[in-house]
């Protein structure tokens, strides 16, 4: 049936449809290759060099978004200072070697840059010995034999007219590409080995007190106690002296903190709303609905916005700390701690239980307590498998979906001509202007792949918090694993083969009935076809690299963060909350970096034989994200979870997959040649060598990067010696929801003294009833200044009052609840959380002046393994502890502050240390009338 489409003017539907089903099978024309290419290369150089200068012309004007890290970091974490010249940043990048990287930014970005410096370094070497044999081979070969006069420049470049004995060339420069990836592997390998060492023998690690837990997992019923737990890992190994800790049930608990978390930055936003001018406040109190799960009123119920809000919290607030209350009654849930009275202890302990499973249950090393995903470690071995298989799924179907997409964006948007061919009209434009038209092609395909990419690792992200892993860094290796296969099977399958897959279909379904079906698919020639597949989209490659160099600049610039900041102050209301979070050093996303390099290498390695320029400029790319990623990681960025090096295996384990995947394209193309079985024979020993490869560097390197100790025991009175009751490893490694504290919302002071107003006495809270909401309000109601610290009815209204001049993460860094967060899980600010002898002394004691990590302090108090009382008339169970080492510390006396137990700190810092995770609660202090000016909390 014949028609047309009179808007878009495409061709009759049976034409229509023969074309495009003919371009199905041969989609990538390259008559707008090489336009495409010089517009790529221009407007990536170009966008480079635009996004490197505004960097260097607004760096020294903005520390907040340039140097965030030099701002609030503590001296020991600080780096080097920069002068504020246009170019005063490349001395310090060029000049900080490794070491110093180690203690300013932790392994993990460490071994990030060593794996760039790597990566360049290799792609420098590849570049030299395959442009220099494949590009003269290549043009000699296609001049030869006559299949140069109807391609351009580029596709002279490619092996179509390498024939015969020339082949012998590809063999021998896949032994040399093996050889040249196995010795920077190997040697860094060592290097990565090192530095883990390094991290074991640091004092940030040898005081902490997760190097010396094991976390025990699928425990059976019958052990599910603090002393089951102990007999179970002496089971492996008897060694020391370990205390035992079980986990308890707190179901409920964690949704009940979100729900409040939510409703606090609800209101948060509906004050700073309708507060936004407070000389003029709107005629109509703002309203909402009420929330679907709020059983106090009829859901979807239009209330006033305000008092709903705060009434909520109040309810929920309630709800928690007596869910708190009944924490000491909740069942043990199938896993659990132990801790040892030393490192070597528990790395012994966990290298004997590598084999072993004793009573069917799992003994691991215990990650930081702040990077375990708690709602997965009561998850039991069935229910982590069918979780993982339903991952799985999920990851292939996902993938097998983006296929239609990705092989249409190779037929049309690759190579707009094709396009042309079954859109008349577009045909026109295109033949009016071949030049714009090939710029358009050079940058359209890849910007739009790449922006569809961007949005991969939060879905993979959240798969795997599905899939039951047991830490967030753990859940970051495998995003990683995921999109790395994604990309390799979307772009280096679907995208660079699709058309020899359809050759493949369209011989089966045109086989006649007389004709063999395999005779039908041989007929087709589907390595040569396969071979012309990689050539034809080699070019699309090579413009999708350049862009990458304009993805490095883009990120030094900042762009993005400016832009969202100068955004959402001008045409939003923002909170205080968010404009602090905004003026914070933001996480590190070391998954969605470490597969782009992956991915660019692994495109480099397979399309060398193809398309030999694809080397030099990944070479470009690694060399100038070399030294712009030192810069961000040094400056800009943080890692918020230290695995102190946990990556490098899954990248180790990708580039030799890489190298298999390159020595296999190479394989099917000496086959495509039919040359000789010799070539053949030869390419198959390159598996062997990569395998065994492996083999020696796992044996060589894996258990001295994962173990501390493997057998070299210490004295049991040297390891008695060492235990101290300061480990509170019920408090450190029980679930944080039993003790964190209570958000709080924060208000533009300017608002303070409309407040009263506009609450019109609906709050019910007292002053003797905020313990549980969070260490700043409790703190300032030590404070004189509490008259203004009530409401019409004369009770308190929980508020934190922000100053304009404050709302800034520089007055909030010891803050717990942004200090966790933004701060590596406070290291950053010479606040870590897991210290384990808080009597003892510490690395963690910064003499920056003025800084408020300066004032850090260890308490001198015990804690035992009893149930203790908590805030609230809260009890813990056995290993918990309450919140505040056993008491309240507004409870110490003046006698104890006389003594020295407690350090006032200056009027403007945050009363962080009143955490659970701290090692001693801080008193309060009566600030001083210049801090009470620039600090109030109605």
């Amino acid at each position: 049936m014949a028609g047309s489409y009179p808007v878009l003017a495409f061709q009759s539907r049976s034409d229509s449809t023969d074309q495009f089903l003919n371009l199905i099978q041969n989609p990538f024309n390259t008559e707008l290759s090489e336009k495409a290419f010089w517009s790529s290369l221009g407007y990536s150089l170009g966008a480079a060099l635009l996004c490197a200068l505004l960097f260097c012309l607004l760096r020294p004007y903005n520390r907040t978004v340039y140097a965030p890290r030099l701002k609030h970091a503590d001296e020991k974490h600080a780096p080097p200072p920069v002068t504020n010249g246009v170019f005063g940043w490349v001395q310090p990048v060029v000049k900080t070697r490794e070491q110093v990287l180690v203690e300013k930014i932790g392994v993990d970005a460490t071994v990030f840059l060593r794996f760039i410096k790597m990566s360049r370094n290799i792609f420098i070497i590849l570049s030299a010995v395959g442009c220099g044999v494949y590009i003269p081979l290549n043009i000699i070969e296609n001049n030869t034999n006559n299949t140069s006069d109807s391609t351009n420049f580029f596709m002279k470049l490619t092996p179509l007219g390498v024939w015969g004995k020339a082949c012998w060339a590809h063999v021998i420069v896949s032994y040399v590409f093996t050889g040249v990836l196995c010795f920077f592997l190997w040697s860094n390998y060592k290097a990565v080995t090192r530095l883990r060492r390094g991290y074991f023998d640091s004092p940030e690690y040898q005081e902490s007190l997760h190097s010396r837990t094991l976390m025990v997992t699928d425990i059976p019923k019958s052990y599910c106690s603090d002393e089951g737990v102990s007999r179970i890992v002496d089971e492996v190994d008897v060694i020391g002296d370990p205390s035992g800790i079980i986990a308890r049930n707190v179901k409920g608990l964690s949704e009940k903190i979100e729900e409040h978390q939510e409703a606090v930055k609800e209101l948060e936003a509906v004050l700073a709303k309708y507060l936004k001018n407070p000389n003029k406040l709107p005629a109509k109190r703002p309203m909402c609905k009420t929330q679907k799960g709020d059983k106090s009123r009829a859901p979807g119920t239009k209330v006033d916005a305000i008092d709903y809000l705060t009434s909520r919290i109040e309810r929920l607030k309630t709800e928690i700390i007596e869910l708190r209350k009944s924490a000491n009654n909740r069942d043990a849930l199938p896993y659990g701690f132990a801790s040892y009275p030393s490192i070597e202890q528990a790395h012994e302990v966990a290298f004997a239980a590598k084999s072993k499973h004793p009573r069917g249950t799992t003994v691991q090393l215990a990650p930081k307590p702040s990077d375990l995903i708690w709602e997965n470690l009561p998850l039991d071995r069935k229910s982590r498998v069918w979780r993982s298989f339903m991952n799985n799924l999920w990851v292939t179907l996902l993938t097998l979906v983006w296929t239609v997409p990705n092989a249409l964006i190779a037929v049309f948007l690759a190579n707009l001509s094709n396009l042309g061919s079954v859109w008349p009209a577009f045909d026109t434009l295109l033949q009016k202007d071949p030049k714009t038209w090939g710029a358009i092609q050079g940058i359209a395909a890849p910007l739009i792949t790449t922006l569809f990419y961007m949005l991969l690792p939060v879905i993979f992200r959240r798969l795997s918090m599905y899939a039951g892993d047991y830490s967030k860094t753990q859940r970051e290796r495998h995003v990683t694993h995921s999109l790395y296969a994604f990309f390799c099977f979307n772009n280096l399958i679907v995208f660079s083969l699709f058309s020899t897959a359809w050759k493949y279909g369209t011989a089966v379904v045109n086989a006649k009935a007389d004709t063999d079906l395999w005779s039908a698919i041989v007929g087709s020639d589907p390595f040569g076809n396969l071979m012309t597949a990689f050539c034809d989209v080699s070019p699309f490659w090579l413009n999708y690299l350049l862009q990458r160099n304009f993805g490095a600049a883009l990120d030094i610039s900042q762009v993005t963060k400016l832009s969202m900041g100068y955004i959402n102050r001008k045409l939003f209301s923002p909170t205080p909350r968010e404009l602090i979070e905004l003026t914070a050093p933001q996480p590190f996303d070391f998954a969605a970096y470490y597969n782009n390099f992956l991915f660019y290498s692994t495109i480099a390695l397979v399309f060398a034989p193809f398309q030999p320029l694809v080397l030099p400029v990944t070479a470009l790319y690694f060399t100038i994200d070399s030294y712009l990623k030192k810069y961000l990681l040094l400056y800009v960025f943080i890692t918020k979870h230290e695995s102190g090096g946990a990556f490098w295996r899954i990248l180790f384990n990708r580039v030799l997959f890489a190298s298999l995947l390159a020595n296999l394209v190479t394989l099917l193309f000496i086959i495509a040649r039919k040359e000789s079985y010799s070539q053949v024979f030869l390419m198959l020993p390159l598996v062997v060598v990569v395998g065994a490869f492996k083999w020696y560097c796992k044996r060589t390197f894996d258990d001295e990067q994962n173990f501390y100790s493997r057998g070299v025991r210490k004295s049991m009175e040297e390891g008695l010696q060492k235990k101290s009751k300061r480990d509170r490893v019920g408090v450190r490694f029980g679930h944080p929801a039993l003790y964190q504290k209570l958000m709080v919302p924060m208000v533009h002071a300017k608002s303070q003294h409309l407040l009263k107003q506009i609450y019109q006495g609906h709050l019910d809270t007292g002053l003797d009833d905020m313990g549980d909401y969070g260490e700043t309000y409790r703190m300032q109601r030590m404070s004189t200044h509490d008259l203004n610290q009530s409401n019409a009815n004369g009770t308190a209204a929980p508020f934190e009052l922000v100053n304009e001049a404050e709302m800034d993460f520089e007055h909030y860094r010891n803050h717990a609840g942004f200090r966790d967060q933004f701060g590596g899980d406070g290291e950053l600010y010479g606040h870590p959380s897991d210290l384990s002898r808080p009597g003892t002394p510490s690395t963690w004691h910064p003499s920056r002046p003025g800084s408020p990590a300066s004032s850090f302090h260890t308490g001198p108090y015990d804690m035992d393994s009893t149930p203790t009382p908590g805030i609230d008339g809260a009890t813990y169970p056995a290993g918990y502890h309450a919140p505040g080492l056993g008491r309240s510390p507004l409870a110490r006396t003046t006698s104890e502050i006389s003594n020295g137990h407690s350090r006032i700190r200056d009027g403007a810092d945050e009363y962080s240390n009143v955490s659970l995770l701290d090692a001693a609660a801080p008193l309060g202090h009566t600030a001083t009338p210049d801090a009470q000016a620039r600090r109030g909390y109605f």
